[in-house]
Order: C-alpha cells, then sequence, then structure tokens
C-alpha cells in the first residue's frame, strides 16, 4: 500500500486552545454542550481523519490569575465524551488520555474494553503520567517522574495482560448446552508487581481490535522508552525539521530493541495551522487571533508551564529571553521544558519572539495558504521526520472548518491523504494489526468488529 498521512485532531475537554477563547470564532461553552462536539466529530469524520485526540488532566489551578483569565476549568473528563461520541459516529478513532499515576489499572482496562465494544473497535488510549495532581489523591504532591514512569511501565503491563484475561470466542451463550462460557478460554492474570497486585479476570469480552490502541505523548528519556515499549502512535512536540527526525529516529530503534517492528509505531507531531485563501488572509487571521490572547496571561502560563525560573511577564516585549545560569529541574513537563529552553539558547529570542512562537503550547504554528500547509506536511513527512500530524486547530469551529474545507482536499489530491474510509477500525485507519491473544490461537470465526455491517459509503471529505 502507498504510505499516507495520519492525521489527528486535538482538543482539550472546553474545546478550546487555551489561549484562543477570546477569538470570535471560538466556541465558550463546549464544555458544557455536547453538541459542540459532535458537530467537531462528524465534520471531521466526514473529512476522513483518523482519530480525535483528547488530552486531559487532574487538576485545576487555584490561583486568581489563572482562574481568572485561561479556561483550564470545567472540561469534560473524555472518556464519558468518547463515549457518548461513539454512539454518534461510525468510523473516526477515540482516543483518551487517561493517567497511570492516578489511576487503577483493573479501571482503565475494563473502561478501555468497553468504549472499544461500545465504538465497534475505535478506541485508544493515550497513556499519560500527568503534569501534577497528587494532591487530588491522597498525596502531598506530585509523584516524582521517575517513579511515575517506573509506576507506568507496570500499569501497562497489567492492563495489556487483562486484556487478554479471555479468548476471542471463550463466550459461547449457548442456549441449548446451557454453557456460557468455555473455562479453557480464560486465563487468571495473577499480577504481583512492586506497584500493583491484580488477579483478574478482566469482567469485560476481548476487545474488537484485540487490544485498544496505546498511544504515548511523552518526549523525555524515560518517555521515549514507555513510548518505545508500548506506543503504537505517539504524539509529540518539534519546532524544526531537525528535530523531528532525530525523535523519529531515536524512537523507532529504541522499538526495534524491544523486537517491535518501527513500521507499527506511528508519529504524530503537533502542529498549528492558521489558514487562508491567500497569504494575506492567513496573515490576518493569525493577526486576529494574536489580537484576541491575553498576553500577561499567555506569558505567565509560559514561565510556569516549561518552569524555566524567570517571570517573562515581568519583562518588556523587546527583552531579550534571559535564562538562569541553572535551569530549575522540573518535576512536571521535562521535554516541554528541553524544547523550549534548547530553542531560547540556540535563536536568543525577544520577549515578543517567544510570545508569537510559542502561540501552540510548544508546537510548530504555520500560517499559510493551503498549497503552503500541504507543502510543509509533505515536506516533513518525506524527509522521514512524521507520519502524519496531530492538528490543533486555531479555534473552533472557525480553524477546524478552515482545515477540513481547505488543506484537506489539497491532502487529497496530492494522493498524501484518503478519500474515504476503507476499514472499520482505528487500527484499519492507521495500518496496524489486531493484536493476537498472547495464551490463545486466534478464533476460527471473524473477530467482532468485522462481523458488523460494514457502514454506508457516504462518509468520505467534502
Amino acid at each position: 500500500m502507498t504510505r499516507t498521512l495520519k492525521l489527528g485532531a486535538y482538543f482539550t475537554g472546553s474545546a478550546v486552545q487555551g489561549d484562543s477563547w477570546r477569538h470570535p470564532q471560538s466556541h465558550i461553552d463546549a464544555d458544557q454542550r455536547f453538541d459542540r462536539y459532535l458537530s467537531y466529530a462528524q465534520r471531521l469524520e466526514a473529512a476522513c481523519f483518523d482519530a480525535i485526540f483528547f488530552f486531559d488532566n487532574l487538576f485545576a489551578a487555584t490561583d486568581r490569575d489563572t482562574v481568572a483569565t485561561t479556561p483550564q476549568a470545567p472540561r469534560w473528563d473524555p472518556l464519558v465524551l468518547l463515549s457518548a461520541l461513539a454512539t454518534h459516529t461510525r468510523r473516526i478513532g477515540l482516543v483518551a488520555s487517561v493517567s497511570t499515576s492516578y489511576s487503577q489499572p483493573y479501571n482503565v482496562a475494563r473502561q478501555f474494553a468497553a468504549l472499544d465494544q461500545l465504538s465497534q473497535g475505535r478506541a485508544g488510549w493515550n497513556v499519560v503520567t500527568s503534569t501534577g495532581g497528587g494532591e487530588n489523591f491522597n498525596l502531598d504532591g506530585h509523584l516524582d517522574h521517575a517513579l511515575r514512569y517506573e509506576r507506568a511501565h507496570e500499569f501497562v503491563e497489567v492492563v495489556t495482560g487483562l486484556w487478554d484475561s479471555w479468548a476471542d470466542d471463550a463466550f459461547l451463550r449457548d442456549k441449548v448446552s446451557g454453557q456460557w462460557a468455555d473455562p479453557d478460554k480464560l486465563r487468571v492474570l495473577g499480577h504481583q508487581g512492586k506497584h500493583f497486585q491484580v488477579r483478574g479476570p478482566l469482567n469485560a469480552a476481548r476487545s474488537p481490535q484485540g487490544w485498544p490502541l496505546i498511544s504515548q505523548a511523552g518526549s523525555s528519556e524515560a518517555g521515549k522508552d514507555l513510548a518505545a515499549r508500548f506506543g503504537e502512535m505517539l504524539y509529540t512536540a518539534a519546532q524544526d525539521l531537525g528535530q523531528a527526525r532525530a525523535f523519529y529516529d531515536d524512537v523507532k530503534a529504541r522499538a526495534a530493541r524491544h523486537g517491535r517492528l518501527p513500521e507499527h509505531i506511528l508519529i504524530l507531531p503537533g502542529v498549528m495551522p492558521v489558514i487562508g485563501r491567500t497569504q494575506a488572509e492567513a496573515d490576518a487571521k493569525f493577526q486576529a487571533l494574536m489580537a484576541a490572547r491575553d498576553q500577561p496571561a499567555v506569558l505567565r502560563a509560559l514561565s510556569s508551564y516549561a518552569s524555566l525560573g524567570i517571570d517573562l511577564a515581568g519583562l518588556a516585549m523587546s527583552d531579550r529571553v534571559p535564562l538562569p545560569e541553572v535551569i530549575p529541574e522540573t518535576n512536571s513537563h521535562k521535554s516541554r521544558q528541553k524544547l523550549l529552553v534548547d530553542w531560547i539558547r540556540s535563536e536568543q529570542p525577544t520577549v515578543q519572539d517567544l510570545y508569537t512562537r510559542w502561540s501552540a503550547g510548544g508546537h510548530r504554528l504555520l500560517v499559510g495558504t493551503p498549497e503552503h500547509i500541504a507543502d510543509d506536511f509533505q515536506h516533513w513527512f518525506e524527509a522521514g521526520a512524521c507520519d502524519g500530524f496531530n492538528v490543533m486547530f486555531s479555534s473552533t469551529p472557525g480553524g477546524l472548518e478552515d482545515f477540513c474545507s481547505l488543506v484537506v482536499p489539497e491532502l487529497q489530491r496530492r494522493h498524501l491523504f484518503r478519500r474515504q474510509y476503507s476499514g472499520r477500525t482505528l487500527r484499519d485507519h492507521l495500518g496496524l494489526p489486531r493484536v493476537p491473544n498472547r495464551h490463545f490461537a486466534p478464533a476460527s470465526d471473524p473477530a467482532p468488529a468485522a462481523q458488523a455491517d460494514a457502514p454506508p459509503s457516504e462518509l468520505t471529505a467534502a
């Protein structure tokens, strides 16, 4: 098959990209209105996106400035929202971030198995260790970074073990014989580890995909190790082609050392495009986006998010961004801190440069025509820097509609992106195989997802 781009759509539970909520085209009530998300999902499905991806966290800031100016609360729980979307969509993948630091493996295994059944094989779990939240889970503070990742490895081992509790054909449901299930097709996990003791089995049938898809978004050394061992669709941030290629090659080489095929790991850097039919129109849209931002709030958030140890909001916009001689060690977002610090050292930017360039939370910002955006995507894709992109929309629904109606057709014209879905499951879309059960030979009957009636082919790009 010809290799084509994979496209994910990035959302938070409030549907806004942090500092864009005051933009005239941004919905500000999506955290209370399911119909908003339903319209986004159905539009993205019509454009043949591979998946919707939900970022999440388990805490809310309490300082007055952040509470007053930033839409970090309220937001939907992504598993609840995606369960609702599963019943109103038919093809698009549904990926939720759920923390390994502040959850239990049995609950997570059960929830994603249920979502995969509900969606007929479209569920994905984004494995995160969280950037904070311990104070909400009987702890004095956030778990240490190394401990979080140690726990995450064991957590995923337990979850995937539970997903293999039953053979695909374990449940006979035979009214004539009176046999509900075949006990020879049950495997009790019996896990005894450092962090978890989980007997099992999971009280859910095996997933239509074998396992729900596993995605991962960490780019620190520990994050890359976790991604290489378990991840199948990886989200990352990279500001230039060289950084992206280095990450791509590094993670795929680590995966090979785990005995995995590199082509079974798909890497999607984040990007926020601002699109106009002409460059002048795109520039005007970007200026409108910048005009809607709260400058001090953005600078405070950048200082806090990357733990720079400096007060950006207290500097003049024309000042060069200073860095302390010793960068404070962060227990939160290590990879994003390194990305920002390396960029400041290399570019020696002014505060204005930083404010403008880092409009997408550390992800690349592209301002241009559909042809310009497609050129960029094609260049990165063909240069071996990515397998696709996780698209962050500059506003919803405006930026989302611009991408679907202007960029997607250009990518299709270049044969870089599908015109219609060819399979039903998320793994089908991504070209990834169904995961076989480690304990049992494949069933002779088709998997449940394949038995379902194929949906009509009207879900094609606009």
